[in-house]
């Protein structure tokens, strides 16, 4: 099957083609045509009349959506999560677990597992683990009932039902060191979650192989002159990779535009942390077993007030920060696909280039998902 999308402004890692084409084939890019180029012969030809293809999105921190959780430990939870992504432009998502016991963890796995034998929507590759191995005084909308000291065997458990590639915890518990060091033995990064850590601890930590900072300033000690806490690691080390929370909620827009300026784009990652406030409007909804209100597109928990996770779509986190920062996409696309493909080490992934993987999504001006291909393939 040779699909042609014509007429399409074509947004790579610096690359940004006006009234490109691509020619999709047996589930990879086969060819980039600039203006100009003939056409070859294609089974499906979709006009994209002008609207931005980027490569499909990679969500690697989200709980879900549309009324539905991870933790509500049932496939078809999985699959309308999975479902409901695509029409964000998300091709790529990392099914996000929470503080909750061992043995539920193990069967949300199990169900993971399941969609992963059949991703008829959405790619799932792996789980990120967040939780249960955090600093209770740093919970914020994680249970602290099932907060726990790290513990690999317990990971390892997870990882052998539903591989694992990412986990978050906080590096300052006894014990992390050496469960970072075991989990990047078998290829799970770490990223620091939900944690009182000096500065110190971050690099220390990083010596140990954690290579992430989970929603960046979020739950997390803050920038000080006499401390410079996990967000000043963040700035300061020239590696360490940082989600950011792109809704103007977690992160406010001058925060946003100064992490953009101050840390280079190849150490950005986008994600949504949403949960099942997401696509709902207002209304309640349940966060690992807490009560969570939803009011003007903000999520929090019902008794305390916390953040909790948020109700951020894709590709309108992609529209704040373009509007934001005033980069070219293809900077921005940087962060939305490509670092997070190369630093879980997922090859051929993250760019419209030849022999890369078919994902794809079409955006109007405005952001707004026309389109979404995965493996070639449109799905919705």
């Amino acid at each position: 099957m040779k699909t042609l999308i014509h007429r399409a402004r074509i947004i790579s890692p610096d690359v940004d083609i006006e009234n490109g084409a691509l020619l999709l084939e047996d589930g990879r890019i086969a060819a980039v045509l600039n203006p100009g180029d003939a056409h070859p012969e294609a089974d499906l030809v979709i006009d994209a009349e002008g609207r931005i293809a980027m490569p499909g999105f990679f969500d690697i921190h989200c709980h879900g959506a549309n009324g539905h959780d991870v933790c509500d430990n049932t496939l078809e939870a999985i699959r309308q999560i999975a479902q409901i992504k695509l029409k964000e432009g998300v091709t790529t998502w990392l099914p996000t677990t929470l503080t909750q016991p061992q043995d539920k963890l193990e069967e949300i796995a199990a169900k993971c597992a399941e969609y992963m034998a059949a991703q008829d929507f959405c790619r799932t590759p792996g789980l990120h683990v967040e939780g249960p191995f955090i600093n209770k005084e740093k919970a914020g909308a994680q249970n602290p009932e099932f907060v726990r000291p790290p513990n690999f065997p317990e990971l390892k458990r997870i990882h052998d039902i539903a591989r694992a590639l990412i986990v978050s915890m906080a590096p300052e518990m006894p014990g992390a060191l050496d469960v970072i060091r075991e989990a990047k033995a078998i290829g799970i990064t770490s990223s620091a979650a939900h944690t009182s850590s000096t500065a110190a601890q971050i690099f220390a930590a990083k010596e140990a192989g954690l290579t992430h900072l989970t929603h960046y300033g979020n739950a997390m000690t803050p920038l000080h002159h006499r401390e410079i806490g996990v967000i000043g690691a963040g700035l300061l080390d020239d590696s360490i990779m940082i989600e950011l929370i792109c809704d103007t909620i977690h992160l406010c827009p001058d925060m946003l535009k100064l992490v953009f300026k101050l840390v280079p784009i190849d150490r950005l990652l986008m994600i949504t942390d949403s949960m099942a406030a997401s696509w709902i409007g207002n209304g309640e909804v349940l966060l690992g077993g807490l009560e969570v209100v939803v009011k003007d597109d903000v999520a929090r928990l019902k008794h305390g007030g916390a953040l909790a996770g948020s109700a951020l779509l894709y590709n309108v986190g992609v529209k704040n920060v373009a509007e934001i920062t005033g980069l070219p996409l293809s900077q921005i696309v940087k962060a939305t696909s490509w670092n997070q493909a190369q630093s879980l080490g997922l090859e051929g992934f993250g760019k419209l280039e030849p022999g890369f993987t078919a994902d794809v999504v079409l955006l109007g001006d405005d952001f707004s998902v026309w389109k979404t291909f995965v493996g070639g393939e449109e799905r919705s």
